[in-house]
């Protein structure tokens, strides 16, 4: 905490290329698997029907999402006990750990059943890793930029996030560019996989020489952290509904258009792959060029307003989800609040798009049929920000605000949470 309070410019810059670092290797990962999803269902769940292989690859995809919830459940209270960097650490180990196995694994044709089996049981460890990095280091970059700076800090979360699924997109429809589609089906998509070990090795490095946030030191120091997160947070009802909500557009949106589309534009649009990569990067790029104008604009101006007036545009809206549940929930329990809050919604509304939409579609034959999907999620969110007040953000400033009066002052009193 010393170093911090010496040179904090200079620790806020160390963390967040620490904590981006690690979550670009994430979405990395599901850039990788969404783009190359054609190819892991000829290999791993054979049939006769390619849709049904298809939908099978989606199905595994969206497995992993719903033990999401359970990592979160187990890292998130971690988090608030032992503190977000060691709980970083532990999550990307996995993360990268077991992307890098799933380049390793045998096909069908070589093991039969146990194949796809391997495969789903590492997507699961995926998902439970997945789970517990997002209520981490969320709270870990809000925490370091303090009010007054989280929209702009966290959004860099989700540009990171972006920018992660186009560096998976770049790798996996490069290689299909330059081996072709036959060498890519015997053993060019193990490639995009296998380069998450050496990427998770450099960013392991980074987050070794980490300090954890000052939020945390400061309850620490004053010995006030949660000794019980996941059942104290339930005394925060409405704010882990409110985030609840909100997330679910984000989540919708965020694969519709970033993982699905791929998909999407090359098996039902027919266009080439070229022209899928082209289009599928412009919007992932322009999404993440007006990011940090949103977060920008929410600092000074407000979350509710901006997140309802842009709620159709995802880059817009993108920017600022993260800040607003940071900032509804107190630093005792962020990261168990967010685990639970955020990762229910992302595996009910966001890793079952991609599976949904193409369901969708093979049921109406509609090939526009996935956007009632995104509009329903849409007016879910948009209820949740009707109902939000400013009194549910100024009950977590004032418990972060009095946790560093704390340390100030060396009292060590215990910051209770105002009931919602």
């Amino acid at each position: 905490m010393a170093t911090h309070q010496h040179n904090p410019a200079r620790q806020r810059r160390r963390a967040f290329i620490g904590a981006t670092s690690g979550h670009l290797i994430e979405w990395y990962d599901y850039g990788v698997y969404g783009f190359l999803a054609v190819y892991i269902g000829q290999a791993f769940f054979v049939s006769d029907n390619p849709t049904s292989s298809l939908l099978s690859s989606f199905a595994a995809f969206a497995l992993s999402f719903f033990i999401r919830p359970l990592g979160g459940l187990f890292f998130g209270p971690l988090a608030d006990r032992i503190g977000r960097r060691k709980t970083l650490i532990t999550v990307l180990v996995m993360m990268s750990g077991s992307t890098c196995l799933l380049g390793l694994l045998p096909t069908y044709a070589a093991i039969g059943i146990a194949a796809p089996i391997l495969l789903v049981l590492i997507r699961c460890v995926q998902g439970f890793s997945a789970g517990g990095e997002i209520g981490t280091i969320t709270s870990f970059i809000s925490e370091y930029a303090g009010p007054g700076r989280r929209g702009f800090s966290t959004c860099w979360l989700m540009v990171t996030a972006v920018l992660g699924l186009v560096l998976g997109g770049v790798v996996a429809n490069g290689m299909t560019w330059m081996l072709g589609a036959e060498l890519m089906q015997d053993w060019g998509w193990r490639i995009p996989f296998l380069a998450a070990g050496p990427m998770g090795l450099v960013s392991m490095y980074i987050r070794l020489k980490l300090e954890d946030s000052p939020e945390f030191l400061a309850l620490q120091h004053a010995g006030e952290t949660s000794k019980a997160p996941l059942r104290e947070v339930w005394q925060w009802k409405r704010a882990i509904t409110l985030v609840f909500f909100i997330i679910t557009l984000h989540s919708s949106i965020f694969y519709l258009v970033l993982t699905f589309a791929s998909t999407y534009m090359s098996r039902i649009l027919k266009f080439d792959s070229g022209t899928t990569l082209l289009y599928v990067f412009i919007a992932s790029l322009s999404a993440a060029f007006v990011m940090p104008f949103g977060g920008m604009f929410t600092d000074r101006y407000g979350r509710k307003p901006f997140l309802m007036a842009v709620a159709i545009l995802f880059g817009l809206y993108a920017s600022s989800t993260y800040a607003t549940m940071s900032e509804l929930l107190p630093t005792r329990i962020r990261s168990t609040g967010i685990a639970v809050a955020y990762n229910i919604p992302v595996a009910v509304f966001g890793g079952s798009a991609p599976l949904i939409s193409t369901w969708l579609i093979q049921q109406t034959g509609d090939i526009s049929s996935p956007w009632y999907f995104y509009i329903g999620t849409g007016i879910v969110s948009l209820i949740a920000l009707v109902v939000l007040r400013k009194e549910d953000f100024v009950a977590c400033r004032s418990a972060a605000q009095g946790a560093r009066e704390q340390v100030g002052s060396g009292a060590g009193m215990a910051v209770r949470p105002a009931h919602n």
